[in-house]
């Protein structure tokens, strides 16, 4: 995958407890962003998940019209992901931004919520964003 500094929500950011991307994108108050051309998002563990218990993840791609993200709304969840799941290259299957939603008014901002649930965790990293196109071959299912 080809990531681009500008469009990295998180750079092997440590999740240990439900958080938010370190970073927001800004996707500006005049949007073109994607427009005719689907936007792929990937998520990938580089940094191998491990927790106490039966610990899982959540990955959920949200939106709004304020960088505090108040009234955030998920456009996107993945399912509960087992901490045995989460080794170092494991991709969550994340799909595109859904169409549309950059031209929507309440879509200026971008960013990734991760959940973890029954944990904590006690080591484990995701590097997330916007990606150039995905690999086909190897994806899991």
């Amino acid at each position: 995958m080809i990531f681009d500094m500008q469009s990295l929500f998180s750079d092997a950011q440590a999740i240990t407890v439900t958080a938010v991307s370190t970073n927001v994108l800004d996707t500006g108050v005049s949007r073109e962003m994607g427009r005719g051309t689907q936007i792929p998002l990937l998520a990938q563990v580089v940094t191998t998940f491990t927790a106490g218990g039966a610990a899982t993840l959540t990955v959920a791609f949200q939106v709004d019209s304020d960088v505090a993200f108040g009234s955030a709304q998920t456009l996107y969840t993945s399912a509960a992901i087992a901490v045995a799941t989460l080794v170092a290259g494991y991709r969550v299957l994340l799909d595109r931004v859904p169409e549309h939603t950059a031209a929507k008014a309440d879509a200026r901002y971008w960013r990734f919520n991760y959940t973890v649930a029954t944990g904590p965790m006690t080591a484990g990293a995701l590097t997330a964003g916007i990606v150039m196109g995905r690999q086909s071959v190897g994806f899991p299912t």
